[in-house]
Parts: C-alpha cells; sequence; structure tokens
C-alpha cells in the first residue's frame, strides 16, 4: 500500500501551502502597514477576504467536484496557490495585495474542502484515517516551516514581505507537477461516471494487486445506499469442506468466498431470539430517530460502536455485539420476539450453487467482469444457467465482505433479485458450542467444518444497485433525481447533522481566536518582554514564540496519525476536549490571582501551546476526516460544500467578532464563552458522532441509512 501513503501524501502539499500561507500573512503583516498607510478596517479586510472569497468558492466546489472529478479541482488549487505568489510579490499597492488575497482565498477554499474529500476516496479503510490525519500534519508542518523562514527574515536589517508571501510560489509549482503528472483520479469518481475500465486501473496502482473485483463491485454499490430496505441479519460462519462445495442445491447456506481461494466459507442464519433485525419493526415502531428514549445516545451510534466492541453482553453468549445492540435498540417488545416469529421464512434455504430452488450467491467478481467491454456486456444478466465464474476477491476492506445473494429463491439469477451483502466477521463472538467439526443447519444437514471455529458475523442485507442497472450505465444511478432533493433523504440529513454540528462546534471551542490572536494574548502575558533579554525585537520575539508553537504541534498531531485507525475519531475527541477546557480554565483562573510575571508568562505559554497542540490532533482534524465519510458518493461532493461553508461562515464570524468580544468581555470572559463551547462540543459527540474508523464509506453511508423511514410497509421490502 505504500503507493496510496505516497499519493495521498502528495495531496497533502496543498494543505502545507495552506498552513505557510496563513503564518506569512499574519507576520508579513507587521511589515506591510510600514509601507502602506491605512486604517483598521483596511488591515482586516487584508486578513479576512481570503476568507470571504474561500466561503463563495465553496459553494461551488463540491458540485463542480463531482462533475469534473477530484483531481482538476487540485491541480485548480495548485495554479491559484502560484498565482497568488506572484502577484504577491510584485504587489505595489494595497489594491494588489487584496486581488492577491482573493486567488489565494480560491485556492485555500479548495484544498480545504477536497483533500480530505480526496484522500478518503482513494485511500483504504484500514488506514483511511491516518492518511487523512497528514493533512493536519502538513498544515502545521507548514506553519512551522514559515514561521522559521519568517523568524530569520526578522533578524535581517530589512525584511521583504514580498518575498515572505510570494516564495509560496516555489512549493506551489511542486504541487502542480504532482497533481498534473502522478495523482490519479478518485476511483470512487469514475465509478460514478461510468469508468469502470479506469477506475479499475486506478485501484490496481493504488492497492498493489490485480484483483480488485471486491472493492470495485464496493464503488458501485456505493452509489445507491439500501436506506429503509436494509436489514441487520445474523449468520454463524465457519470455514468450508471440499465436501460442501460441491454439495448439490437445497442446504438453507451460504458459501462466501475469500480473496484468491474460491469457496473457503460457508454461513448459516441464526433463528429464534430476534436474531434477524429488519425494518418492519421499525414501521411498527415509528421513527428511528424517535428510539432515542431507549438511550442517551443515538441508536446509529450504539450501531457503529457495536462493530468495535471486543467483549460480549453478560448474557448473550455468542451472539454478534452488533445484533445485541440492534436488539436493544430497534425492540420494543419482548427480547425474544422476531419479526418472523416462527414462520418458515428462517427455514427457507438462502442459496444454492448450482441452479435449483435456493438463493443464489454471486461473488464480487461475477458482478464484474472487467476484461473488456464485450464482458461487461454479456455480464449484463450477471449469469446463465450453472455457469457461475468463481469470484476472486470479496474483501472490501476493515474485516469487511461484499458478497451477493437472490432474494426471490431463482436459481435462473434475476437481477431484480440481486441483494448485496456486508458481512462483518466477529471472531470474538465465537461459541463455545460450536467447536465441533459439523454445525446442523436447519433443514437436518450437517455442515461438515474443516478444522476451525463457527464464530457469529453480522451482515447488513439490501438491493444491490448492480441488480437493477447495466454496469455500462452506472451513472444513470448517480443522474436519477435532483442532488439537491436527495439532500432531504432522511440517511442523508442524519450525516448532514453530524457534519455541520461539528464544524460549528469546533469554532465553538476558540480555536481562530488562538490562532490570530495568540500574539496579543502572550503580549498581555508580558512574554516577548521576557524574550527580548536575548536581545530580539519585539516583533522577532513574538515570532519566535510561534515557531515553539508550532512545532509542539507535531509530535501530538504524528500521535493523532497512530491512533486514528486504533483507538478512532471518537475516542480521540471525547479524551481530548476536556484538555482543552482545562487550558481555557488555567486561563481564566490566572486573572484573579497575583502571581509574578515569570509564572504568569509561563502559565499562559503553557496552556496556549497545550490548547493548540491538543486541538490540532483532535478536534482540529477530525471534523473534516468524518464529514468526508459519512456521505453517499452520489452527493458527497455537495455535502462536503455545505459542511465546508460552514467551516468557512463561522471562522469568518469568529475572525470578526472576536475583537469585540475581547473588548466587551476581558480575555476571562471570552474564555468562559470557548469553555461552554466546548462542554456543548463534548457532549455532541458523546451523543450525535459515530465511529467510523475501519469502515468501507459504503458501509458508514449504508448504517446512516438503516431505519431512515418510519412507516414502510414490510411488503415493499421483501418481508413476508
Amino acid at each position: 500500500m505504500m503507493e496510496v501513503v505516497i499519493v495521498a501524501l502528495a495531496a497533502t502539499i496543498g494543505n502545507l501551502l495552506m498552513g505557510w500561507d496563513s503564518s506569512t500573512i499574519a507576520a508579513g503583516m507587521t511589515y506591510i502597514k510600514k509601507d502602506f498607510v491605512f486604517d483598521a478596517t483596511i488591515e482586516g479586510l487584508i486578513m479576512s477576504m481570503s476568507f470571504i472569497t474561500g466561503t463563495i468558492v465553496t459553494i461551488f466546489s463540491g458540485a463542480v467536484s463531482d462533475m469534473v472529478g477530484r483531481r482538476p479541482m487540485l491541480i485548480t488549487s495548485s495554479v491559484m496557490f502560484f498565482l497568488s505568489g506572484l502577484v504577491m510579490f510584485w504587489a505595489p499597492n494595497v489594491a494588489v495585495i487584496l486581488v492577491a488575497r482573493i486567488v489565494n482565498g480560491v485556492a485555500i477554499a479548495l484544498a480545504v474542502t477536497l483533500n480530505p474529500l480526496y484522500i478518503s476516496e482513494v485511500a483504504p479503510a484500514d488506514i483511511r484515517g491516518q492518511l487523512n490525519t497528514f493533512t493536519q500534519f502538513a498544515c502545521s508542518g507548514g506553519m512551522f516551516l514559515a514561521y522559521i523562514m519568517v523568524f530569520s527574515m526578522s533578524l535581517t536589517d530589512s525584511p521583504s514581505w514580498r518575498l515572505m508571501l510570494g516564495v509560496i510560489s516555489i512549493p506551489a509549482v511542486a504541487y502542480f507537477l504532482l497533481a498534473v503528472f502522478y495523482l490519479p483520479e478518485s476511483p470512487r469518481w469514475l465509478v460514478s461516471k461510468g469508468r469502470l475500465l479506469e477506475a479499475e486501473r486506478v485501484l490496481k496502482r493504488l492497492r498493489g494487486t490485480d484483483d480488485v473485483s471486491g472493492e470495485l463491485a464496493l464503488l458501485a454499490e456505493g452509489l445507491s445506499p439500501g436506506g429503509e430496505a436494509t436489514s441487520i441479519e445474523e449468520y454463524v460462519v465457519a470455514p468450508a469442506s471440499e465436501i460442501l462445495v460441491n454439495q448439490e442445491a437445497g442446504k438453507d447456506y451460504i458459501k462466501l468466498y475469500g480473496p484468491n481461494e474460491g469457496v473457503t466459507m460457508v454461513a448459516q442464519p441464526v433463528n429464534g431470539q430476534g436474531s434477524l433485525i429488519s425494518r418492519s419493526m421499525l414501521s411498527q415502531q415509528g421513527s428511528f430517530g424517535a428510539l432515542t428514549s431507549t438511550g442517551l445516545k443515538d441508536p446509529i451510534v450504539t450501531l457503529f460502536g457495536s462493530l468495535h466492541e471486543n467483549t460480549l453482553p453478560e448474557s448473550g453468549g455468542s451472539r454478534s455485539m452488533l445484533i445485541h445492540n440492534a436488539n436493544s435498540i430497534f425492540s420494543m417488545g419482548e427480547p425474544e420476539s422476531s419479526p418472523f416469529g416462527t414462520s418458515d421464512n428462517l427455514h427457507a434455504p438462502l442459496m444454492s450453487f448450482q441452479g435449483g430452488g435456493g438463493e443464489r450467491a454471486y461473488g464480487s467478481k461475477d458482478m464484474l467482469g472487467m476484461r473488456s467491454n464485450s464482458s461487461l456486456r454479456s455480464n449484463s444478466s450477471l449469469a446463465h444457467g450453472n455457469a457461475v465464474e468463481t469470484p476472486k476477491n470479496t474483501n472490501i476492506g476493515g474485516g469487511w465482505q461484499l458478497v451477493y445473494k437472490s432474494a426471490d429463491g431463482v436459481g435462473g439469477g434475476k437481477r431484480e433479485g440481486l441483494q448485496r451483502v456486508y458481512l462483518h466477521a466477529e471472531p470474538s463472538a465465537v461459541s463455545h458450542s460450536q467447536h465441533a467439526s459439523s454445525f446442523v443447519s436447519t433443514s437436518g444437514y450437517d455442515i461438515p467444518i474443516d478444522g476451525g471455529e463457527a464464530y457469529q458475523a453480522a451482515a447488513l442485507v439490501s438491493q444491490s444497485v448492480l441488480g437493477t442497472h447495466d454496469l455500462l450505465h452506472l451513472p444513470e444511478v448517480t443522474a436519477k433525481g435532483s442532488k439537491w432533493r436527495a439532500l432531504l433523504e432522511p440517511g442523508v440529513k442524519r450525516a448532514l447533522v453530524v457534519g455541520i454540528g461539528l464544524q460549528v462546534l469546533q469554532q465553538a471551542a476558540g480555536i481562530n481566536g488562538f490562532l490570530y490572536y495568540a500574539p496579543q494574548i502572550l503580549e498581555q502575558a508580558e512574554i516577548g518582554s521576557l524574550l527580548s533579554n536575548l536581545g530580539l525585537s519585539s516583533a522577532s520575539s513574538s515570532f519566535l514564540v510561534n515557531v515553539i508553537t508550532t512545532f509542539c504541534m507535531l509530535p501530538c498531531i504524528a500521535l493523532a496519525i497512530r491512533l486514528m485507525d486504533i483507538s478512532g475519531r471518537r475516542s480521540i475527541m471525547l479524551y481530548t476536549v476536556p484538555i482543552l477546557i482545562v487550558c481555557l480554565l488555567a486561563l481564566i483562573i490566572k486573572q484573579f490571582l497575583e502571581l509574578n510575571s515569570v509564572i504568569n508568562a509561563a502559565i499562559t505559554f503553557i496552556s496556549v501551546v497545550v490548547y493548540e497542540s491538543v486541538f490540532c490532533m483532535g478536534l482540529g482534524v477530525i471534523p473534516n476526516i468524518i464529514c468526508a465519510e459519512i456521505f453517499p458518493t452520489s452527493v458527497r461532493g455537495i455535502c462536503i460544500s455545505l459542511t465546508s461553508l460552514t467551516y468557512w461562515g463561522c471562522t469568518l464570524i469568529i475572525t470578526l467578532i472576536f475583537p469585540t468580544l475581547l473588548q466587551l468581555l476581558g480575555l476571562p470572559g471570552v474564555f468562559g464563552l470557548f469553555v461552554v463551547g466546548c462542554i456543548i462540543t463534548w457532549i455532541f459527540v458523546y451523543v450525535k458522532v459515530p465511529e467510523t474508523k475501519g469502515m468501507p464509506l459504503e458501509v458508514i453511508t449504508e448504517f446512516f441509512a438503516i431505519g431512515a423511514k418510519p412507516g414502510t410497509d414490510p411488503a415493499a421490502i421483501g418481508i413476508k
């Protein structure tokens, strides 16, 4: 996977340039004011012009990226960075400086909006969080390098602000060359446009393997989340024997296919005790959102958390944690009840491998014969008679597998009845009663096991997009209906609440107040005067403090990179927000204590540095990561625009009102507001934000769509 790591690092150069720019404009303003005479209004306009431009550009960037692709937008960002540096290097007056800031705002908006999106779409599920955290490391690294340059220039007799702000054009050239000649287009965007062969080539390059059929099928399925038609089922999974592979139809099990090894496992549905969780329960019990009365957390948070549990409920035996929690969320009646009761539906065969009356399972390569266009056309009917090609890869990352089964009970392989199954094995849920050499099917057959243990597996089952659309016409899936109307889908709305909420509360925690006014905060603590004893000017002292501050961010972000796909996004935020509160309280309390200048300066400096460093490893990067993960492919660009627009709007508001708040309330009052913002943020994360580590993007959106629509008719989703 080294190739995808290098691709992600190349993409983060845009974030490095963004961090570089924020530092150089903050430092360069000290010298710009010496060359030109202007009031505070013009100064504020120069500082905020990139934010204003970025807010406007963000409105359109997501929709445009959905039309033309992610890569062209990254190329455009690199060009804008290059032009802004050239214009700033030449700038003869304030008007030209404002033009340069407008061009720079376009570049920054595209980098902030699309870099996390691009990395999420090219990265495998297992390391997606780590790769996306590199964006924050690059941004802080750019700030650190820029402040080193600025500090060095401040020691000269006549520092040039034009050189400070114009040098960004040099790394922008490197970014442009990489974007044009090295970075591939997002494979998910290519699939959404029906360009499957190109998507396959990109995936082979990024994954370092020739067999990407499983992930390619996954990307196609991501065009249409299951929504109200999705059910959560539970299987017992076991290694398959050679005898089982060659058995005739009529056995109630599903054959599963491992990477390049043919049939390696069989899955048997678990019956009784409400093990099959379906949408019919939701139709009987009303809105999914109304079920929050069963606990403080949003039900979706509980479901996501179930996937990351390593322990079983005390009375659960071998029960899957996902199924256990799904039962507790969905089931308002008797825990033993099932939406299917004791009907024969649980005992019906799930599939047969060769014709017959059972259901038929397809591996991902049956869906995506990618040898040529003719093979695509020949596979439009999926399967004919008994000829079934052995699928080569059902693994889609993060412990998930994608397989297919026919829902109509006909062995002819009807496309309309094709269902996809996202299977998540939970080895921790091994039953001690299943250590035998076989387990008994509901129809009385013994299924032999070749040395291994049976274990629980949870599955998301829904209608396959490949069952209703020819592969060559996949763009019709995304083009169907208005994308803006799609934002009203309950699953998308729930994701927007999470994404927009995180962006608002990120600013409510006060980071921009620190970043843009930290010099004033430190100046009030007389840190500059202490450093002046070293023979440094006040400007150089301020730059040195920023060098130290930005350097301290880097090890914290490096730790976040290490933990992002281990501890997870949600856990990191829940543990880091209290640290922010402690830092803010320290800054408040010290205002009411009689402290000597050294202790006062030390407390202020340590609190500011710890706050900014810890913020960067949590709230600084994770909202963008989550926003790039939780939206369906068909509307991901638009939704990213909406969340980024929220970020830019809140940033602009905080930047504009912070001086007024500082004047009215003083530092203790402003920090008190930030404490309240952090407390609300922690509560929101605990209640509303699910853990998405290690999950394929398409599975994440499937979970958000589960149970979204109340009052669904069970017959409409195939429940008899």
